[in-house]
Formats: C-alpha cells, structure tokens, sequence
C-alpha cells in the first residue's frame, strides 16, 4: 500500500514554530489591551467597566499581594487587608430552601476564592433559622425562607480548609449577629472546627495598644479573630464585642460620600485612640453589580478623606462589595497596595517595598513608584504586576491550582499534544 505524502519538512517546520509561539506567557500588564484573559499577565484578568464609560477591554488585577508576605514580623494593626462586604450573598448563589430568594447581592465570587484571591476578612449576616445558624441578607432581625443562603457551618468550613491549607494566614471575621439561641455563635464555630484557631478575648490589647506581631500570632496558631456585633456574647460566649477592639466609619451610602468620612453611631470616634484597629466601610446601601466598578474606582479618594478624618491613620481593613470589579487600574487591589507600602516601608505600594531595607529605600517600579508625599499616596493609580492565579466564581480566569483543571492548560496540552505530532511528522520527513 501506498504510504501518503508528506508534507514538505520547511512546511511543518513553520507549524512547529508557530504552535510553539502559542505557549510563550503573554506579558500584557494592568492598563493594556486586551480581548481575553490569555492576553493579560498572570494574576491579571481582562474586563471593562461599561457603567464609567470604559467599553474597551484592559488587563486588571484580580489577585491581592498579602503585605505580610513583603513585611514581616509587625504588629496586626500595623498591616491593612481587604475584607468582603456580605462575604456570602454571591450572585448566582442556588436557593437552599426551595423558594426562589428576593435580596441584594454583594459578591460574584465564593467564598473559598475570596481567600485564594487575597481577601482576609469577611462581613458574615447570622441569623437562627430552621434550627440552627444560617447566613441571611434580610431584614429586621429575621431570616426568611426568601432570604437565606446557607447553613453558617458551611461557609466556616471554607475558612477552616483555607487555615489549614495556610498555615501562615491569618483571618477575620466581623459577625452581624441576629442569633439568640443559647450559645448559638461557639456551637456552630466548634462545629466547624475553628475554635483551634480562635483569638482570645484575654490577649486582645485595649486602650489603643499594639495587637501582637503577626509572627507571634502565627506562632501560637491564634489566626482567627472574630468580632459580633452584639455586646452580650463576649460575656456569655467569649465573641469579641466589635467595637470595643476598632473603631469603624459609617456603611451604606454615608459612607461613601466624597470628602465625607463620618464613624458609625456605635463607634468612637474615627481619631479616638482608644481603639487599634480602623475599619473602613466603602459599599452603597443598595449593591448593583453593573455599577460596582465606578463605585469602587471612587475608593482612593475616600480612602484619603477617612485617613484625614481617623487623624492620619491607616485603614486596617477595607471593606467593598464586588471587589473583583473592573474599578480603575488595579482597583481595590491597588489601594491595599498604596496604604501597606505608605505606612510599611513609606514606598507607593507595597509591591516597592523591600525586606529588611530601612523606611523609604524602595525598589524601582517606574515613575510612579517614587517614594509619595502623605497627602497623594492613595489619589494616583499603580501598574505594578502580581504574580499567582485566579479562578473566580464561574468565570475562569487562571485556574487556582486545586480549583481544577483550566481552559489555559487545556489549551496548552492539545498544542502541545499537536507539536509533538509534527515533530514526529517531521522527524519521518528528514529519514525520507
């Protein structure tokens, strides 16, 4: 039988090279053109932002830096970190009581990816419900079959599994707790196998002291602080009273009206010392996803305005809705970033910070890596790179290396399945 022919060996050799070409990491940054994710760096994703008049797609971050992993060894209170408003009312969530939910979401993303992504706290609503613990977004102090999500336990579970799987990170939780059920809060903790990692009441600094460095914390595994917001529990269940240990600005939209940054009633006020820790809300009363990435490319300047109104002083958690948006440049990624390298080594962003190096001596990341002047570290945008990978919600973007198999490394096997053919192809060329 007649063997069929060949191709020529310069032919195959060109489809060789060229599906080679394929493989090689594309390098677009934060700001660049793109038309999918496979164009962007790694720990970047492409998006737009319609709502804001940014119809052309561009490479944007998805993925936190964790300051701790630059800095290292400070006080708790010396860091600041992104925390999700309403961790748990994802889009796209299916019902769990058989009644289709009517609320507001606040999230695109699992809670298990929030952590992966850099997040490390979370905003938790808890309500009795069904006889036993649930996660509401609801109203007046009462879960509704049309109102909940899922049993509280689940979603600890998540943060337990990310604990142990991270042995150096640190989490937290801030409770809006509508439960009245006797012990409620440390029954469903210790369900979850938490309490291991619970920050004790005792330890917690008051009066505005230092909170221990974050290796001691580490070091005696205390990785989990969580705050309720009913002052009855630190007595009763040994639950952090929230605002006895921060002080914490107004939510909703009061909290996000330009140059305006007014603490929450049951807060001291934001210049007060007698609080270490400073959370800073930045979500509007009523979440539209589609209009999340304006909403949140307005966080640097309100960032600014509530370090004015806290009496210069770091927010140590930023909580947003949607935080993987299509905001401005790096997003609220970028203003974590302008905060931590502003107070940690006095560079614009943290990814110019250099261990060990005295404040100020920071690594050249381009013009705008200069070393800032108080007043404009958290007004102007970043391009620096991260590195890491994302897996998002539904949308997959660079896959998390335990979320699964990705479209990328899909797509990189079969070319490479395909090279590896015409190499044989054109190995047999040349024996002829």
């Amino acid at each position: 039988m007649a063997q069929p022919p060949l191709l020529p060996s310069s032919v195959l050799l060109s489809l060789h090279i060229a599906l080679l070409l394929l493989l090689v990491p594309c390098s677009a940054q934060v700001g660049d053109s793109c038309s999918s994710a496979r164009d962007c760096g790694t720990g970047l994703y492409c998006g737009s932002c319609p709502a804001a008049g940014r119809t052309k797609p561009s490479c944007i971050r998805n993925l936190a830096i964790q300051p701790t992993s630059i800095v290292k060894g400070l006080p708790f209170n010396r860091y600041s970190w992104l925390v999700t408003h309403n961790s748990f009312s994802i889009l796209g969530e299916p019902s769990r009581t058989g009644v289709e939910r009517v609320t507001f979401y606040n999230q695109e993303d699992s809670v298990t990816n929030q952590l992966r992504n850099g997040v490390r706290g979370l905003m938790l609503d808890m309500y009795d419900f069904n006889d036993d613990v649930w996660l509401c977004h609801s109203l007046q102090g009462q879960c509704y079959n049309f109102t909940a999500f899922v049993p509280a336990v689940e979603t600890l579970k998540e943060v337990e599994a990310f604990l142990s799987e991270n042995p150096s990170e640190i989490v937290t939780i801030f409770i809006e707790d509508y439960v009245r059920s006797p012990m409620g809060l440390s029954k469903v903790f210790t369900a979850a196998d938490l309490m291991k990692y619970l920050y004790p009441i005792s330890e917690m600094p008051t009066n505005g002291q230092d909170w221990p460095t974050v290796t001691d914390m580490v070091a005696k595994n205390h990785r989990l602080l969580v705050f309720t917001s009913d002052s009855s529990k630190e007595a009763s269940e040994g639950i952090a009273y929230q605002w006895s240990y921060l002080i914490e600005n107004e939510s909703g939209d009061p909290g996000i009206v330009p140059g305006s940054c007014p603490n929450r009633k049951e807060s001291q006020p934001l210049n007060s010392r007698s609080a270490s820790l400073f959370l800073q809300n930045y979500f509007p009363t009523m979440p539209v996803q589609n209009e999340a990435c304006k909403e949140n490319s307005g966080l640097p300047q309100m960032a600014q305005a509530c370090y004015a109104a806290a009496g210069n002083r770091i927010p140590n958690f930023i909580a947003v809705n949607f935080y993987m948006v299509r905001s401005d440049g790096g997003g609220v990624f970028d203003v974590q970033d302008r905060v931590n390298g502003m107070t940690l080594c006095g560079c614009n962003t943290i990814a110019a910070c250099q261990a060990g190096a005295p404040m100020g001596a920071c690594k050249d990341m381009g013009p705008q890596s200069q070393t800032p002047s108080s007043s404009s570290s958290t007004s102007s945008s970043s391009s620096s790179s991260v590195n890491g990978n994302i897996y998002s919600g539904t949308i997959e973007f660079k896959t998390h290396p335990t979320a699964g198999a990705s479209t990328t490394s899909t797509w990189s096997s079969f070319v490479l399945l395909l090279s590896l053919l015409l190499t044989v192809n054109l190995f047999a060329s040349f024996m002829h």
